[in-house]
């Protein structure tokens, strides 16, 4: 079983996806876009993410109340744990406060107290540069459609079942970010190499798919 944070010590730079193995372009890596590349591709992200919005409030407009009510029985049927997003949404208190505690050794003012050493670890950016705060981050390891695609190829590779219980697929949900995440800063590490996550993106993932009881496993450093 995976530790629900399944991972380790990283140093940061910029919050961009690792370069792919045995494809180099010489002078046209990273490095050579610059500032302007980097911005580029933000805004990319960012004009994606709103058409993607602004196309499905629209959809929404057209729906009747009816057509939403069976809609949303069916996504609740297909996926339980929609149930504890109603709850949060009926009860704000169903949910600690998201705001981070203030922490010695956190730097960009996001991270919170963690259980051990090995998980008490920040990005290392300002405020400003956070890389839980990034768009990056956003798409690579909290969009639902890329998730729920890594897990449906994770379960057909190694025939596992899809998860049943509510608390159960918000935790695989936490873990395929966790996997996300480890892919996106530092590629494929193989069997037995692992990486703790920085404690500010932890917590975001933590708080967008949240354990119903409140319970983490945290890091394992050896399995």
């Amino acid at each position: 079983m995976a530790s629900d944070d399944d991972t380790s010590e990283i140093s940061f730079e910029l919050p961009t996806p690792p370069q792919r193995g045995g494809r180099g372009r010489g002078g046209r890596g990273r490095g050579g876009r610059g500032r302007r590349g980097g911005r580029d591709e933000e805004d990319r992200i960012i004009s994606l993410q709103t058409q993607r919005r602004v196309q499905t409030e629209e959809l929404i407009e057209k729906m009747s109340e009816l057509q939403l009510r069976k809609l949303a029985g069916q996504l609740f049927a297909r996926q339980p744990g929609l149930v504890f997003d109603a709850l949060s949404s009926i009860n704000d208190s169903v949910r600690p406060p998201s705001e981070s505690l203030p922490v010695g050794w956190c730097r960009c003012g996001n991270c919170r107290e963690m259980a051990t050493d090995a998980e008490r670890k920040c990005c290392g950016q300002r405020p400003a540069l956070c890389i839980s705060q990034t768009p990056h981050f956003s798409l690579y390891c909290l969009e639902d459609g890329y998730l729920r695609l890594h897990r449906q190829y994770r379960d057909d590779v190694l025939v596992f079942d899809e998860a049943r219980e509510p608390g159960e697929d918000n935790r695989e949900y936490r873990y395929a970010a966790y996997r996300q995440f480890i892919f996106w800063q530092h590629g494929a590490l193989g069997r037995g190499n692992r990486r703790s996550i920085p404690s500010c993106c932890i917590w975001r993932i933590r708080d967008k798919y949240p354990d119903p009881h409140g319970q983490y496993t945290g890091f394992l450093p050896h399995l």
